[in-house]
């Protein structure tokens, strides 16, 4: 026992000296006097001389008056000191601490804590607590101030006098001004955001043109439904760090918002009329402004199609001359009205700080200059099956591309996003212009003039539209023509202007008659459900189906059952053959009678996705009293239509959901009201109350202009 004692005692005994010689301490712990000060003597154990409220320190004697040297921290008196208080550089501290304490500890911090407490036993039990871990300092009366620490650490290190304040300023030896000490301290903090200046102090330097973005990687404010989400994010951005708020609405994270804000350019800080204007005007220009920039970004992205793409011989080589025109339509034409359009709100822009009005602009070009948009997404389905057919089917063309959509002038973006521009920027225009629409309310003049362009852009979006669905619906009809053979049945005239194909697919029959079939051989029929008739055949090859029967969809019923309704013959279970089963009835088939089918389809989504379609004439005019109740979903990705019944949806596009089944959305794109089913994983829901009810304010006033 003794002998353990005695070797404890000798290895306390050897670390003590080990710790001084290394510390530079004398026998009393105090620091040897050979080291050089750079403060007063600070002799008390208890850091008397930190504390606020201390008296002014007596004269300093002649021997103090001389120059000092200016040493390290970490050898400065201060960091010698034992005590619970140290004042140390942050820089060499680190950032993170643990919340609990370390289960381990290293050599080092052993046996400084030995020490320690050798010296003061309190230490044992006090608390692993300093004031440096919050940041804080200790003012008057005991009031904590923020950030001081930090900033008189880096007032001393630049060269502040002596401790008093008034002597010269102390000079760096020449060992230390090789120490650079300033780069490695963390950067000051922001000073704090005031909601109502905010973006009005920070002036923009130069012109919004000198830094143009591409128009795939923002999303324009004026998307935004909730009354409140435009207007705040023109008043108060959030910080960093800051959290995101439980109903906040869904922002997509890959996009950048536009150039700059009005109320950030040189000239309108310049003038100082932020000051005296008012704030609803304030965002009026806002709107206005944002419409300008954001067909600068389009302009550009369009810009780069061209040059890169267009024009590229290497590409051009690869494929046909039809195939190329297929490819990129008349993508120049819209590129010229893009740049007449902005070069007109841009003019616009110049006369005055404040726009007057863009309303006449918008109007005058959404009926006089943008038919080449029509042009364009009529071409829409041949562009598809063009590009599809080329990546699929020719290497040169898949080399050629991918060379090209690496160079740094496309920022890494796929053409694809640049072959899609025209049709994303058709479509959000209205939702730009009901914007400005809801910013001029209190002026009525100029509210007219903005109802008036909303209605024109509408008007265009619907002809787009319209062009799109009308070329696609023209080719799929002559081509089903030669199709469909009606040669078991009497004759229907198929090919009709307004007549176009609604869904298509191959289901399993269950007939319910004598000539009931065992389920084994798995009978099937083939489907063509368009707008006014329902087309049952018999599938003999991909492009080759006998008609076995038709009739008119207002002469058909459709009724969802469950495998458990479905009983066998002789009182079997078709619970396990027939899953997802629905009896369709034809209430005047192609000879006048009435003929019923039992079907099954192989997944839950598959039935409802049928019965959605084969009931469409009663979901007409039917819809939900109140759509705010129903959910909505933003497209955090883009979308392509793999069949007739699924919709294309844009990244940002907003949906209202009408139908949810076996991890598949039907619902009604916001932006011109077309239906269509697409997977749930390309969306996120809405849950801000202010963004979902905006969002239907906004789709009953563009459901009311296109309708005019």
């Amino acid at each position: 026992m003794s002998q353990r004692h005695s070797d404890s005692s000798l290895e306390e005994k050897l670390l003590e000296k080990r710790f001084y010689s290394e510390l530079r301490l004398d026998t009393k712990g105090n620091p040897a006097s050979g080291l050089p000060m750079v403060r007063g003597p600070l002799q008390s154990r208890n850091n008397a001389a930190f504390q606020p409220d201390t008296p002014a320190a007596p004269p300093p004697s002649a021997e103090a008056q001389e120059p000092r040297t200016v040493v390290l921290s970490t050898q400065s008196p201060a960091a010698l000191k034992m005590g619970t208080q140290q004042l140390i550089p942050r820089s060499l501290a680190a950032s993170s601490r643990a919340k609990a304490p370390a289960r381990h500890q290293s050599f080092g911090a052993a046996m400084l804590s030995k020490e320690a407490a050798r010296r003061d036993p309190r230490l044992l039990s006090a608390p692993s607590f300093s004031l440096d871990d919050m940041d804080v300092d200790v003012g008057p009366g005991g009031m904590l101030r923020r950030n001081l620490r930090n900033q008189s650490y880096r007032a001393a290190m630049k060269g502040l006098g002596t401790p008093g304040g008034k002597g010269s300023p102390v000079q760096l030896s020449p060992k230390l001004q090789a120490l650079a000490e300033e780069p490695s301290q963390p950067p000051a903090r922001p000073a704090a955001k005031n909601k109502k200046t905010l973006g009005r102090k920070r002036a923009h330097k130069g012109s919004f043109k000198d830094d143009p973005r591409f128009y795939q990687e923002i999303r324009e404010r004026g998307l935004n439904t909730g009354h409140e989400s435009d207007d705040d994010l023109l008043d108060e951005l959030p910080s960093p760090d800051a959290t995101r708020k439980a109903d906040a609405p869904i922002v997509v994270k890959s996009y950048r918002p536009p150039q700059i804000t009005w109320s950030q350019l040189p000239e309108v800080v310049e003038s100082g009329i932020l000051d005296q204007l008012p704030a609803e005007e304030r965002r009026r220009q806002e709107a206005i402004f944002e419409i300008l920039t954001s067909e600068f970004s389009y302009q550009h992205s369009l810009s780069i199609l061209v040059a890169e793409f267009l024009q590229s011989r290497e590409l051009r080589a690869t494929m046909t001359q039809m195939e190329h025109h297929h490819l990129f339509s008349n993508i120049t034409d819209v590129l010229s009205a893009s740049r007449r359009f902005f070069e007109d709100l841009e003019q616009r822009h110049k006369v005055r700080v404040c726009v007057e009005d863009i309303s006449d602009i918008l109007e005058e070009h959404a009926e006089r200059h943008f038919h080449p948009y029509v042009v364009y997404c009529s071409n829409e389905v041949y562009q598809q099956r063009a590009l599809q057919r080329l990546t699929s089917s020719n290497t040169a063309f898949r080399e050629a591309l991918r060379e090209i959509e690496q160079r740094p002038a496309c920022g890494g973006l796929p053409m694809i996003s640049f072959l899609i521009l025209p049709m994303q920027r058709v479509t959000r225009l209205p939702l730009l212009t009901d914007t400005l629409c809801l910013k001029t309310q209190g002026h009525p003049e100029r509210y007219k003039a903005a109802s008036r362009a909303l209605k024109a852009i509408s008007k265009l979006v619907k002809q787009c539209n319209e062009g799109a669905h009308k070329m696609e619906r023209t080719e799929q009809m002559y081509t089903l023509h030669t199709q469909l053979d009606f040669s078991k049945v009497k004759s229907l005239p198929l090919i009709s202007a307004s007549r176009w194909l609604l869904k298509r697919g191959e289901l399993f029959v269950v007939e319910e008659t004598g000539l009931f079939r065992k389920l084994a051989s798995r009978p099937t029929c083939y489907l063509f459900l368009f707008n006014d008739v329902l087309v049952v055949t018999k599938k003999k090859s991909e492009d080759s189906f006998v008609v076995q029967d038709y009739a008119q969809v207002d002469h058909i019923q459709v009724q969802k059952m469950e495998p458990s309704e479905a009983p066998l013959p002789g009182g079997g279970n078709r619970s396990s053959s027939v899953p997802h089963p629905f009896q369709l009835t034809l209430l005047h088939n192609s000879e006048g009678r009435q003929g019923k089918m039992l079907l099954s389809s192989d997944s839950a989504s598959d039935r409802a996705r049928w019965i959605t379609a084969l009931t469409h004439r009663e979901r007409q005019g039917h819809g939900p009293a109140n759509k705010g109740d129903l959910l909505q979903v933003e497209v955090t990705k883009a979308y392509l239509a793999k069949q007739v019944d699924e919709i294309t949806l844009q990244q940002a596009d907003v949906v209202l959901i009408l139908e949810r089944e076996d991890g598949w959305f039907y619902g009604e794109r916001l932006r011109d009201g077309e239906t269509g089913w697409f997977p749930e994983g390309f969306a996120q829901s809405i849950t801000s109350r202010v963004a979902v009810e905006g969002n239907v304010r906004r789709m009953e006033r563009l459901r009311v202009e296109t309708d005019v």
